[in-house]
């Protein structure tokens, strides 16, 4: 029973960060989609702390083409853990 009780807030945890993970994916893949709208002459600028540093628009678009197959990636690997979570809790379930 308390290793049943235990598995949950790993779970809770879990669902948690990846829910986080999803809400920057779509932000990124909305970046992505600005990007891509832009001439090959626009200025593209990141913030980094209080200030605007310009950026090539390729470096750009690489940048956060980059981010998404991390976060996806990412995403992957909290899918495979909280399936196997739920399969340790239910074999604890039904033992």
């Amino acid at each position: 029973m308390y290793s049943l009780n235990g598995l949950s807030p790993d779970i809770a945890k879990n669902h948690q960060v990846r829910k986080k993970y999803t809400i920057q994916l779509g932000e990124n893949e909305l970046v992505l989609k600005e990007l891509d709208l832009l001439n090959e002459d626009a200025n593209v600028y990141k913030l980094i702390c209080p200030v605007l540093v310009k950026q090539d628009l390729a470096e750009a678009n690489a940048n956060v083409r980059k981010r998404i197959e991390y976060i996806s990636a990412e995403l992957k690997r909290l899918d495979g853990s909280l399936q196997d979570l739920e399969e340790k809790q239910h074999s604890k379930r039904e033992a």
